[in-house]
């Protein structure tokens, strides 16, 4: 089954491709990672930057935003991006994508003050809501999902990089060529990222003759804006009870109620809900959300508590999280190649999930006498089994679908794994911040609740200006503050364990005919395209 106005045929080129053009098929994977390394480097570095970036533009009562508009607008813009790839086609629509960051890059560069940089930031984030979604839904065009695992340690490797490299290249960056550095760094990587798509990659073109959604797509921003806003917001600027926030409850609901009651009668939705009746689909979509969940609020807490209580320095704060990002990197790896060469994949969300939730106990464990090395272990078995997960998710979203709905099924489990890191970042938070209170004021008295009642999270400055006894209560503090969140974090991880447990293994794509016929798998793209049908195909060029 083929969109209409598609070029037919498209699904036989695509599954033909990586075994015809192996080498051209590595270009375009290059500048694909090229991509996704932007999206995911980008607020790492800028975070670097910021203590600078203030005191040149001032606006510090601003500062929030900053971070604020990029994540918004990456947020809200992911599934409309999705949707328009799969109207317009992908190559097109991707290359604007990385055109629309690079533009937000160099006007953050020059920007004046701090509401320019503010505005600017919003176009950067509108245009890496389209480079993720972009990067999953080409990879899924053009490799087949049976050996699409093949390319999984290079997406986790970038992951890696991206977290561990962020911190240290936005400090040296800012330190010798100036903040605004930390955003033209984004444009000739981005630059030879087009040119290689442009030279490299041909995708079939589509004529969609549907409009554009607009409704859908309205109801859609409005509602994960407020889903963000109240994540971001309650418990800083606003308290969980205010007027604010449940005004902002209130309108994240309504509109995605109407958003869901739009979509059954759009001609062209923005989310086609069809792909939630696969019930693959729908337990990746929980099993992503989890992930995102646990992941951010690992790597928020982490860095902390090892400065806090381990004493370690956080000017190489990427590399603290090394153990849990070499042991995804090594899993991941391991479980695309095993994927590949078995076509099995349910045992690793099931081993992931499990993992990932005894990993979070783990951590639950640690107090102020715990060493370096007994931490490294416990991150390493939370990294091992979000190895399991960051893109087994991806790739049995995409095989449950058909080919025309590859786009908006990349872009559904990415939004998802977003709104997990929200939810993650925000619940966490709170529980951190109200156990870190509470105990530095039953330790050290009036003393512990002045020291934070304006966050529970101190630098390294303001901490070692604390005397002995409230350093003490501080790092106490924080041991019992990630003990609630990690334990936390292991309780929901258990809820994608049992999503995972019931994954059917359907066959992938690529690993011959599907016998499925209950609508867990990809409909009616599993099975080959004849041969005799006559179609141009996804190809890339023999030549760079």
């Amino acid at each position: 089954m083929t969109e209409a106005g598609a070029e037919p045929g498209a699904e036989q080129g695509a599954a033909e491709v990586e075994g015809k053009q192996p080498r051209s098929v590595r270009v375009v994977l290059l500048a694909l990672m090229i991509a996704m390394l932007l999206a995911m480097l980008d607020n790492m570095i800028v975070g670097t930057a910021m203590p600078t970036i203030v005191g040149e533009l001032g606006g510090l009562e601003h500062l929030s935003w900053v971070v604020t508009a990029y994540t918004l607008a990456t947020a809200a813009s992911t599934p409309i991006w999705g949707k328009l790839g799969d109207m317009y086609g992908r190559k097109g629509v991707f290359m604007t994508s990385i055109v629309l960051f690079l533009i937000g890059s160099a006007l953050s560069g020059m920007a004046q003050d701090m509401g320019q940089l503010i505005g600017f930031r919003a176009i950067q984030g509108l245009g890496a809501g389209g480079l993720m979604v972009g990067v999953m839904a080409i990879i899924g065009d053009l490799i087949p999902p049976r050996e699409r695992g093949k390319y999984q340690g290079m997406m986790a490797g970038v992951m890696a990089l991206a977290m561990i490299g962020g911190p240290l290249v936005g400090g040296t960056i800012t330190d010798h060529w100036g903040w605004r550095w930390s955003f033209y760094i984004n444009l000739p990587l981005g630059v030879v990222a087009l040119i290689a798509i442009s030279a490299v990659l041909h995708l079939p073109r589509k004529r969609a003759q549907a409009r554009i959604d607009y409704l859908g797509a309205g109801l859609l921003t409005v509602g994960i804006t407020s889903i963000v806003l109240v994540t971001t917001w309650g418990g800083s600027e606003y308290s969980w009870g205010s007027a604010m926030i449940m005004e902002l409850i209130g309108i994240g609901v309504a509109a995605l109620v109407g958003f869901v009651f739009w979509q059954t009668r759009a001609a062209a939705p923005v989310v086609p809900l069809h792909i939630f009746r696969s019930r693959n689909f729908s337990l990746m979509s929980v099993v992503g959300f989890i992930t995102g969940f646990v992941m951010f609020g690992a790597v928020l807490f982490l860095p902390l508590y090892q400065q806090s209580v381990q004493g370690a320095s956080a000017t190489n704060s990427g590399l603290l999280l090394l153990p849990m990002l070499g042991a995804m990197l090594v899993t991941s790896m391991v479980a695309g190649r095993v994927t590949t060469n078995t076509g099995h994949y349910k045992v690793f969300p099931i081993v992931g999930s499990a993992l990932m939730a005894v990993g979070l106990y783990l951590l639950s464990l640690m107090d102020t006498d715990t060493s370096r090395l007994t931490s490294g272990v416990y991150m390493a078995v939370l990294g091992a089994g979000m190895g399991c997960l960051m893109q087994i998710t991806m790739l049995v979203s995409q095989n449950s679908v058909e080919m025309k709905d590859m786009g908006v099924a990349s872009s559904t489990t990415t939004l998802f794994r977003t709104l997990g890191s929200s939810f993650g970042v925000a619940i966490m938070g709170a529980l951190f911040n109200n156990r870190v209170q509470g105990v530095m004021a039953e330790r050290a008295g009036a003393l512990g609740s002045k020291v934070t009642e304006q966050s529970a999270q101190l630098d390294a400055a303001s901490l070692a200006k604390l005397p002995a006894a409230a350093r003490e209560a501080y790092q106490h503090a924080v041991s019992a503050g990630t003990h609630s969140a990690f334990l936390l974090g292991a309780v929901v991880a258990v809820v994608a364990l049992v999503a995972a447990v019931f994954v059917k293994e359907v066959p992938l794509r690529g690993a011959g005919p599907s016998t499925d016929a209950s609508g867990d798998g990809a409909p009616s793209d599993s099975a080959p395209a004849p041969k005799s049908a006559p179609a141009p195909k996804a190809t890339v060029t023999e030549t760079v």
